[in-house]
């Protein structure tokens, strides 16, 4: 996936829509939910739901394959767009990305910030966190670092 898919991170959104427009996030869960589409089909999906235009469409469609969360291929004449990442996968790779960029500019006080948010919010995640954290040291271990 690129790089730049968190660079308009917005931290007062909900979700998706932390990094994705709208209409991409909408056009995103059509294919989620179908598994993959021609950009006809999405925008008659689209369509039952909100005015929209097939060139703005086609425009998102292509728009998201550039960013490299489509897979886009030629079948009877039409392009079919499917996700190249599922939800978990896309919300995964956001999340290394977002945490990435903040513990390059604070490590010491974004990984004190991360445990202090899942003490507070979710005593069970940081549970989980404890044990990734001995699980990981222990795979450097066995590979010698």
């Amino acid at each position: 996936m690129g790089r730049y898919v968190a660079k308009n991170f917005r931290l007062d959104s909900k979700g998706l829509a932390k990094v994705l427009g709208p209409l991409e996030k909408a056009v995103m869960e059509v294919l989620w939910g179908r598994g993959g589409a021609t950009g006809k089909e999405v925008f008659e999906e689209l369509r039952r739901r909100r005015e929209i235009a097939v060139t703005t469409v086609f425009t998102v469609l292509e728009r998201l394959y550039r960013k490299g969360l489509l897979h886009k291929t030629r079948d009877d004449g039409a392009f079919v767009f499917r996700p190249a990442y599922s939800r978990e996968e896309l919300a995964r790779s956001v999340s290394r990305e977002v945490l990435e960029g903040v513990l390059d500019l604070w490590r010491g006080s974004a990984v004190a910030s991360i445990v202090d948010i899942l003490a507070s919010k979710d005593p069970d995640e940081l549970d989980r966190l404890s044990r990734l954290i001995d699980q990981k040291k222990l795979e450097m271990e066995k590979r010698g670092k």
